[in-house]
C-alpha cells in the first residue's frame, strides 16, 4: 500500500502557487451585474430622479434659448416623431435586426470554434493570429462596398460584415479564457485518466465562460456598430439608411428617434447577455 501511494505522489505534478491563473477579477461578468443591481426603493427613486432631471432639464433648456428643432430636438419633440414615425421605421429595423442576428450567429459561432481549436493546438494560432489582428484593426464598414461588388445589392454583404466584426471579439475573448484554467485541475483529471474532450469540456470551457460571455457582449455591441453603419454605406433599407436619409433632409427629431431605436437594441444584447452571466457564471464569485 505504502509503495502505490508513493508512486501516485509521484505520478501528479505539483505546482506552486505562482503557476496558478490569476483570477478572472474585474473581467468576470457577474461582478458588473451584481455592481448594477438595484438594490431598493431609494435606488429606484434616484435613477428616476437622475432622469427627471437630465430629460427635464433637456426640455427647459430649448424652450428658453429656443432652439430650432433642425438644430437640436428637445425630448418632447423626438417622442412625438417617434410614434408618428414608427410605422416607417419598423420595416427598417427589422431589416437591422436581421442583419444583426444573421451576421452575429455566423461571427460569434466560428469566433467560438476558432478560440476552442487554437487552445487545443498552439500552433495554429501562430499562423491565423496575424489575420485576426488585420481583421480588428481594420474597419468593417470599409469592406461592404468591395462586398457589394461581389455579392450585389443584397442582405449578404451587410450580414458578412457583421460576422467579421464580431467573430475576432468573440475569439479573442474565449481565447483568453481558456488559457485561464487551472493548472492542478487539469493534472488532476489527466491523472485519473481524463481524455483532451472531457478535459475541455468539464474544466476548461466552465472556467473559460465568464470570459466567452463577455466576448459575446462585446462581439454583439461591435456587430451592431457594423449593422448600422453598413446600412449608411450600403443599404438601401435599415436603420443606418435612415439615419442617413432624416439627416440629410435635417429632420433631427425623427433622426434622435432611429438613435432611440438603436440604443434600445444594445441596450437588449446588454440586458440578455448580463442576464446569462448572472445565471451561469456567477458561481466563481
Amino acid at each position: 500500500m505504502d509503495i502505490y501511494e508513493k508512486q501516485l505522489q509521484e505520478e501528479i505534478p505539483e505546482f506552486e502557487e505562482s503557476q496558478q491563473p490569476e483570477k478572472m477579477g474585474e473581467l468576470d461578468l457577474s461582478s458588473t451585474m451584481s455592481a448594477v443591481k438595484i438594490h431598493g426603493w431609494k435606488q429606484v427613486l434616484g435613477i428616476i430622479a437622475v432622469a427627471i432631471f437630465v430629460i427635464g432639464g433637456w426640455e427647459l433648456l430649448i424652450r428658453i434659448f429656443k432652439v430650432p428643432e433642425f438644430v437640436f430636438p428637445a425630448p418632447s419633440a423626438i417622442a412625438v416623431a417617434l410614434v408618428k414615425s414608427f410605422h416607417n421605421i419598423l420595416p427598417h429595423f427589422l431589416v437591422t435586426l436581421g442583419e444583426l442576428s444573421a451576421g452575429y450567429a455566423i461571427g460569434a459561432t466560428t469566433g467560438l470554434v476558432l478560440a476552442a481549436v487554437l487552445t487545443q493546438v498552439p500552433y495554429l494560432e501562430k499562423i491565423i493570429t496575424p489575420y485576426i489582428l488585420l481583421l480588428i484593426t481594420t474597419p468593417t464598414i470599409a469592406l461592404v462596398p468591395l462586398l457589394m461588388l461581389k455579392l450585389g445589392f443584397t442582405i449578404w454583404p451587410r450580414i458578412i460584415a457583421v460576422a467579421l466584426a464580431s467573430g475576432p471579439m468573440v475569439m479573442i475573448n474565449s481565447v483568453t479564457g481558456f488559457r485561464r484554467t487551472d493548472l492542478a485541475k487539469i493534472a488532476l483529471a489527466k491523472s485519473y485518466g481524463a481524455t483532451t474532450f472531457q478535459i475541455f469540456t468539464k474544466i476548461r470551457f466552465p472556467l473559460a465562460l465568464p470570459m466567452i460571455i463577455v466576448g459575446l457582449l462585446v462581439g454583439g455591441i461591435f456587430g451592431l456598430i457594423t449593422a448600422v453603419g453598413s446600412d449608411m454605406v450600403g443599404g438601401k433599407m435599415g436603420l443606418g439608411n435612415k439615419l442617413a436619409y432624416y439627416s440629410s433632409l435635417a429632420r433631427m427629431a425623427n433622426f434622435f428617434a432611429v438613435i432611440l431605436l438603436v440604443s434600445a437594441i444594445g441596450i437588449t444584447i446588454w440586458i440578455i447577455f448580463s442576464s446569462i452571466g448572472k445565471k451561469w457564471a456567477s458561481w466563481q464569485e
